[in-house]
């Protein structure tokens, strides 16, 4: 079975994340822009306006003096001389003056070059007038004096009231015009941040739909292989069964009855012997090492296989094996059965076999105690084995990865069943294996 390479998402998701990156930094620099440019329009257009203003303002309020004055001086009741008036018009021409001059400085960008003309020359032009009306009211001629104020001074005051209320209108557009253009630009800042978070958000979605995707496809693969595993594993393990098996019969069959044999006919050559001679001493010695190796030969056979598991059961086989491990290891092993036994599927007794095989080796080389407990427990729901021991128990390096401890989870998991591996309260280790009773028994004989 063959798998396609599933292609890591981080070039995908690095990718978003410069694109989502990209677009935060120039929203950003778009937005400083706009500010800036509304700083800019507040601060050289608005704030400058309104400050202009107040100084036209100021100036139409010394037009409005001036005329108040000349308005009293044409009063033909009024006690005091024109000449009388000259100190408070240099007084309104000074304020005047300052006035206009810091109205130029603050003036709009937008003030054309004869507008600015016009009020200067007006302005010039009044106060020469109004020079040459004092200077008149100086030689005595009061009249002509008068005549000069109601022809030329009035009018030219009017006149330059006139421009000022036309440059406050003007001001007063220029404000309205920049709260538009302000307005346009919140406006347009206000259609981006939309657009920035729609965008931000699609590709929020994108990217998870992306990493949804992914994920289920690496999950999915990841369930295909661990399929794989388990059916590999499951093959390697009857394949090694298969294979153990074969070997045990040929050393039982084949070997143990050559070595049956031998010892047969040595022992009919040692009774042709004279009794008491050197050849019948040598052929019963030959007679006992044949014998020896035959009991290796099929204690050998017995712990790759036992036939006893195919013939007799699960029970009456550990009920062999547990007083064998205990004369070759010199471990104390209690044992205790409990429950009512019932037939186990061949496979499942091999594998509760093997498992406890795997424990007791563990218990006899890693963990140096003498004693363990195994129990046999058959219930309605499932059948339990449990090994436990208190010796010095499974190292933190291992953490249960050892080849054996794998190979017990992986039996564990080809009968439904599931393997714990536990730290005692006082030290050691204890092994529970626990296969639910309908995979056990779900191929009884």
């Amino acid at each position: 079975m063959q798998t396609s390479v599933q292609r890591s998402p981080t070039t995908g998701l690095l990718l978003g994340l410069i694109i989502t990156l990209a677009a935060v930094v120039a929203y950003s620099s778009y937005i400083t822009v706009q500010l800036a440019g509304l700083r800019k329009l507040q601060s050289e257009m608005v704030d400058r306006n309104r400050k202009d203003s107040l100084e036209l303002l100021r100036v139409q309020n010394d037009l409005n003096s001036v005329a108040l004055a000349m308005r009293d001086m044409l009063d033909a009741g009024e006690p005091y001389p024109l000449t009388a008036w000259s100190a408070q018009f240099e007084r309104m021409r000074a304020d005047l003056d300052v006035a206009l001059r810091t109205e130029e400085q603050l003036a709009p960008a937008d003030r054309t070059a004869e507008q600015r003309k016009y009020l200067s020359q007006s302005v010039t032009q009044f106060w020469e007038a109004v020079k040459r009306m004092f200077a008149l009211a100086g030689k005595g001629q009061d009249a002509e004096a008068r005549q000069q104020i109601r022809l030329t001074l009035q009018a030219r005051q009017e006149s330059l009231s006139t421009a000022v209320s036309r440059l406050l209108v003007q001001n007063n557009e220029g404000e309205q015009q920049a709260a538009e253009r302000i307005a346009q630009i919140y406006d347009g800042v206000q259609r981006q941040v939309y657009l920035f978070l729609t965008a931000v958000l699609v590709a929020i979605v994108l990217t998870s739909l992306y990493l949804i995707r992914s994920n289920r496809m690496i999950f999915a693969q990841l369930a295909a292989l661990s399929e794989q595993r388990s059916e590999l594993a499951q093959k390697l393990i009857s394949t090694q069964e298969s294979t153990l098996r074969n070997i045990s019969r040929e050393l039982h069959d084949e070997f143990g009855q050559v070595l049956t044999a031998i010892g047969s006919l040595l022992g009919r050559a040692g009774k042709q012997m004279p009794e008491g001679s050197k050849v019948r001493e040598d052929l019963q010695e030959v007679r006992e090492i044949a014998q020896t190796t035959l009991d290796k030969i099929r204690t050998l056979s017995q712990a790759l296989h036992p036939v006893l598991l195919d013939e007799a059961g699960l029970v009456d086989t550990l009920d062999w094996y547990i007083p064998t491990v205990e004369r070759q290891t010199g471990l104390q092993l209690n044992y205790e059965k409990s429950g009512s036994p019932y037939a186990l599927e061949s496979g499942a007794s091999v594998h509760v076999y093997r498992v406890l095989q795997e424990a007791l080796n563990n218990v006899s080389r890693h963990s140096g105690a003498k004693e363990a407990w195994v129990r046999l427990k058959f219930s309605g729901e499932a059948v339990d084995l449990e090994v436990e021991d208190h010796g010095r128990g499974i190292s933190p390096g291992r953490n249960g990865r050892g080849i054996g401890l794998v190979a017990m989870r992986e039996r564990a998991e080809l009968v439904g069943g599931t393997l714990e591996v536990r730290p005692g309260a006082t030290g050691g280790t204890t092994v529970h294996l626990r296969i639910p009773r309908e995979r056990a028994e779900a191929h009884a004989e």
